[in-house]
This record gives structure tokens, C-alpha cells and sequence, in this order.
């Protein structure tokens, strides 16, 4: 009989970072449950570093949720496309408000060309909309061979 780990449930899917496994936040809290998802990137050799407080921020499962489909999203496409040798996610308190960062080392890509092709930087768009109808913020900087820089800020008001 087979046994697998937690991290085991977290795959790539067609370069599509996919957990298995019911995101429990109450358990893990918000930074262990991102962590998870990057397994794919550390098991084609990507190094990953964390930076967060060492107090912890009460937020809104609403906003804890938002923020780690938003890391899904970044994490998927560092995976799929950067090809970086080191991904760094911050996750810090700010004014009035809760950010995650995730910055590479990666391939990067001209953040202020219109996108090619009918799909691509769909999930990009979607996370910008999506937060910014919380009253958030996204800052996307990258460019080519020169990794990339995503930024989310959620209030917490």
C-alpha cells in the first residue's frame, strides 16, 4: 500500500498548480497552506524562500482565500513559464492592509506588451479583477530575463 504525503497532493496539472486536498487554513494558516503549493516548484529543483512576520495577522477567511488563489496563480505561472532557479514569497502586514509578494529569478516577460494569443495572461487579469473588487491592488513587474515581481494588497478595513 502506497502512502503519500500532504505535500504529494499538491501536482501540476498541465502547468496548473492543483492541491488535492481541502485548503484548512484553521490548521496550516494562510502562509502553510501557500507553501503547499509550491511543491511542484520545489521538486524540479526550484529553491523557495519565505519572509513573514513573526506576529501573526488576524484577516477575513474571505481575504486569506483571495490571497492564496492569487499564489496559485503566481506560483503556477513561475512553474509553467519562468523556469527561475529561486522564488521568494513575502507574506507581511501593511497599513491598514495584508500583502503577498512573490518574486523570481526566472525568464520574465514584457509586463507592458499586449498579450499574444487569446489566453495568455488570462489569469493575471482575473486576479486584478478579482482583487480590486475588494478594493485591493495587483502590481505585476517583469521583464525579459529579468524574472518577475507580483505584488497583492488586500485592506484589511
Amino acid at each position: 500500500m502506497k502512502t503519500t504525503t500532504a505535500l504529494d497532493e499538491v501536482t501540476a496539472i498541465n502547468g496548473v498548480i492543483t492541491d488535492q486536498q481541502p485548503v484548512d487554513f484553521h490548521a496550516l494558516g494562510l502562509a502553510g497552506c501557500i507553501d503547499r503549493l509550491a511543491a511542484p516548484l520545489r521538486r524540479q529543483g526550484t529553491e523557495i524562500h519565505w519572509e513573514t512576520p513573526h506576529h501573526g495577522v488576524e484577516i477575513s477567511s474571505g481575504s486569506a482565500s483571495l490571497l492564496y488563489h492569487a499564489a496559485k496563480e503566481v506560483l503556477s505561472n513561475a512553474f509553467k513559464y519562468a523556469h527561475a532557479h529561486d522564488v521568494t514569497v513575502r507574506l507581511a502586514a501593511v497599513y491598514h492592509g495584508i500583502r503577498l509578494t512573490v518574486t523570481d529569478n526566472g525568464a520574465g516577460f514584457d509586463s507592458q506588451a499586449t498579450p499574444a494569443g487569446a489566453h495568455h495572461g488570462f489569469g493575471l487579469r482575473l486576479m486584478s479583477i478579482a482583487v480590486s473588487q475588494v478594493g485591493g491592488d495587483v502590481s505585476v513587474v517583469s521583464s525579459p530575463g529579468n524574472g518577475t515581481c507580483v505584488t497583492v494588497t488586500l485592506p484589511l478595513d
